[in-house]
Parts: C-alpha cells; structure tokens; sequence
C-alpha cells in the first residue's frame, strides 16, 4: 500500500488540501473558496461548521474519492487554520457563534483600553512579553463576556479555528502553543504554560485546550469523523498550528535566522529564534518545536487590498492583467504614495484605527500607477516591519516568500528593491498545506528534520537593484511621514464613520 500524508489548510480566502508521498511529491491537490464576514466596521468572522468543517470534509472527500487514492493510504495529517481566533463551544463541543477572527479583527479596541488601564501596560507586556493589540484573544475574550452574556453564559470551550477542527476529527480540545502564545494574558511568556495570574478577568482555565507543540500527535480520527471525511478510522491527527507557522515550515524556514515573509490575505512574518528579543511592536510567540520561539509580526492587508482594487477600482480585471499593467509604470508610481491600513494596521504600528491612505494623486495617474503604489505601499509597510526587527537586534540570516502574492515574480521583486534584501522563491509554493503534510509525516515518525531539505529546495534568489532601491529609499521617509502626520486625522474621521454607523443602526431599529 503506498503510504501518503494528508495537509489541509483553511486560510482567510480559502481551503486546500494536498497528498505527497514520503519525499514530498505533490500527488494531488484540492482548493475550496470561502469569504469572510464582515457583519459590522472592524468585524471579520467565519462559521466554523458551514466554512472551516465543511470545507475539510470536501477536501478529504475529493483527495480520498479513490481516484486513485482512499484514507487506508493516509499515514498522518496536519490541520491549520487562520488564527488565533476565537469561537465559543457549548458544553457539547457545538459552536455558539461564528468565530471571531485575529487581527483583523478590530471589535475589542476599547476592551484592550479598558485592560490596559486595570491591568496595567508594563505588567501585561512583562508577563505576556507582548502588548495588547487587535490579535490578542484576551479583549475579544473580554468583548464576548460584555456584549453577548447569553451566549457566554452557555460557553463551556474556547478555542481557535485550527483546534476546532482537531476536535471535530479527535474529539480531543488540544491548542498549538504559538496560537496559544495570542490568548494572552492568560499564557506565561516564559514557560509557555497556561496561567491563572489573570484568569479571573477572562475565564476558567478549564475552558481552554490543552496545549500542545506542533509537531506532536493530538489523537486519532475517531469513527464518526472517518465516517464524515474518508478518513481511516485511527489515523494520527497532529496538535496543528495557525496556518502562517505551517507555511514558513513548507519552505525550510526552521533554523534560527530564517524569516519568512507570507504574502497572503494578509502579510505574516514569522523569524526563527533561539533567543528572544521581546518588543512591543511585534509579537514573541512559541514556535512549531518543543523550545523554540518565534518573533511574529502582521500587516492587516496585502492580499485583501489587491483584491479590494480588482474590485472595487478595476472592474474585476485579472490580476495578471493588473500586474502586466503594472509593469509599465516605473518604479516610486509617478510620486503617488500608499498607506496600505485600509483594515487598521497590525505590527509595528499596531493601531486598528489606522486607515488607508492614496496620496499624491493627479489627473496623468492611471489605474497602473494606483495598483503599482498599491504593491509599493505594501512593500514600504514590510520594510517598517523588518527595519523593526532589525532595531531590537534580531538576527536575520535568510529570507523565504511565500503564499499567493508570490506567485507573481514582480511583488516580491519590488519588497527586494524596497527592503535591499534578497529573497529566496521556494521550488514548491503549494503553501501551509503542503508544511501540514511534513508535519504529520514528522509527528507520525515517518519523517525526521534532514528530510526538510528535500522537501524544501530553493528555485530563484531574488536580489535587490541597486536603482531602484535608491527611488524607494527616497520615498520611505515619506510613506513614515504619511502616517504619523495624518494619524490624528484618520482617528478623528474613524469615530465620525463609528458615531455615522451607530446613528444609521439605531434609526434602522
């Protein structure tokens, strides 16, 4: 029997599964599309049995439909998920709502100035070595008990999407301790373990998962979960991860140095570390092995905001239309200047009432030079991002792209131009799902750490020009500027549209 490994991941915009073989041959693919719900300004949820359950039944039932391969092949799987979420369960394992989703997610804003001034800034950053932002679970936690008690008086189980879906296959409630690393303040930044120093502002200890490290095994498919997918009943299911640490894996970013920048929906960076360097503006997190750290950043938008042009400026155009388009403008988009937070702005800003920003506009600019600054803008908040960790004294040996902004050679081209740093295109760019697949193949022992290089060959090393960085390094300053000069502005127009809302809503009851 050929024996394969099983990786599914649900990401913002979608779901895909891949099969390999022990060498990491890619056998089969299967990709599922899904959006987010966005019920008010500054809310982004997911339901967690008609998008993040269902979607893993339908990739399981496509790669496992016989064709040629069932689940007796199926050796090991890895689930990951966009996270850290939070989704309350009732005392039957059922969710109570939909799941209210990380950073981009900006509902508990005035939760985190509640905390922030009980609990005090310096103490929770001591403790949990990070700040209070739109990714920490603890205000959302907070938010729920406030805003929706009738649910929260029938919530037993807290959870994230990825430990959600480990329980619908294991019936067992296990968190990965770099998603975990989020539901602050509720872990200790030193041990890794859940603490009661706090709790009794959040919740019982008890309603939170087990912790686990990713490359561990959580259970087993149980019966009715193998009934459901295909799966063979007793297949090992691993701990899982949030779906940015299972892409970083995909492309061999697992030594201390290695960063990863993910251009996804979002921009994610994860940076291997044997020694931490706590920050405010980013995130120290557990990483995917047993004693290891991660410094972890965000951008709110990358992906989201190509797809909100495409939309909403271009009439639906092909990217690779935008992108060719793109092309034909020179580098720095004739003067125009982007602020890419047009969803907030996570790290190292970390202020959800940030806002987007085109500035410099006249009547020669086209539609190519607004998506050329659009790519160029995000590109300036990476470089923020890494000119921050670089501040603190990480180290940052080598830097992987991946995820779906990658895909065209001329986005990562301009972060190089931007950044000045090389950046290293994967051979294999299948994604989170496709690390999934090595990590059940390391939990379930039919793999070790040396089969990662194979696994993970290099195909082109972009290298940064020499030109163009000097255009861009004219412009940064600038795009700095943009923000701390227009911050107050954007504050005050954000509680005009949040009092404009508020009026508009109660009119309508």
């Amino acid at each position: 029997m050929t024996e394969l490994l099983l990786g599914i991941d649900v990401g913002t915009s979608s779901t895909k599964g891949v099969l390999t073989d022990l060498q990491g041959t890619l056998l089969k693919t299967h990709v599922v599309e899904h959006g987010v719900s966005h019920p008010q300004p500054g809310w982004a949820e997911q339901d967690a049995d008609e998008v993040w359950w269902k979607d893993v039944v339908q990739v399981c039932r496509n790669l496992l439909d016989g064709s040629p391969y069932t689940g007796e092949n199926v050796v090991g799987m890895a689930v990951s998920a966009i996270g850290p979420c939070l989704l309350p369960l009732d005392a039957q394992g059922n969710p109570l709502r939909p799941g209210i989703l990380y950073g981009v997610d900006t509902r508990a804003t005035e939760e985190i100035r509640e905390l922030n001034a009980l609990l005090g800034e310096d103490a929770i950053y001591s403790f949990s070595k990070m700040h209070f932002t739109s990714q920490a679970i603890g205000p959302k936690i907070k938010w729920l008990r406030k805003h929706e008690p009738e649910i929260w008086s029938r919530t037993a189980k807290l959870t994230t999407a990825s430990s959600y879906l480990v329980f619908k296959l294991t019936s067992r409630h296990v968190m990965d301790r770099h998603t975990a690393s989020h539901y602050m303040p509720l872990m200790d930044g030193e041990t890794l373990e859940w603490s009661g120093r706090y709790a009794g502002h959040f919740c019982d200890l008890s309603m939170l998962p087990e912790l686990g490290w990713s490359d561990e095994i959580a259970g087993s498919v149980t019966p009715e979960a193998a009934r459901i997918t295909g799966l063979r009943e007793g297949t090992p299911v691993t701990v899982g991860a949030v779906d940015a640490l299972s892409e970083a894996l995909s492309v061999g970013v697992a030594e201390p140095g290695d960063l990863m920048v993910m251009y996804g929906s979002t921009t994610f960076f994860i940076l291997v570390q044997d020694t931490p360097t706590p920050d405010p503006r980013v995130w120290t997190v557990g990483g995917a092995f047993k004693g290891q750290l991660n410094l972890a950043a965000g951008m709110a938008t990358t992906g989201a905001l190509t797809g909100w042009f495409r939309e909403q400026l271009a009439g639906g155009s092909s990217f690779s239309t935008l992108f060719h388009e793109a092309t034909f403008v020179p580098p720095g988009s004739a003067g125009l200047l982007v602020l890419p937070y047009f969803s907030g702005e996570r790290t190292p800003i970390n202020d959800p009432r940030a806002s987007g920003i085109f500035a410099g506009l006249n009547l020669s600019h086209t539609r190519a030079h607004l998506f050329r600054a659009t790519l160029e803008g995000v590109a300036f908040g990476i470089r923020h991002n890494l000119e921050t960790f670089r501040d603190l004294g990480a180290d940052i040996n080598r830097v992987v792209a991946v995820g779906g902004g990658a895909q065209s050679r001329m986005w990562p081209q301009i972060v190089s131009d931007v950044c000045n740093m090389e950046q290293v295109l994967p051979e294999v760019t299948v994604g989170a799902s496709y690390g999934n697949a090595f990590l059940a193949g390391l939990a379930s022992g039919h793999l070790n750490m040396t089969d990662l290089k194979a696994w993970s060959r290099p195909r082109e090393v972009l290298k940064p020009g020499a030109h163009n960085h000097q255009i861009y390094s004219e412009l940064y300053p600038h795009f700095l500027a943009l923000y701390q000069q227009n911050r107050g502005l954007m504050h005050e127009l954000h509680r005009f549209h949040t009092k404009s809302r508020n009026q508009a809503l109660n009119n309508d009851v």
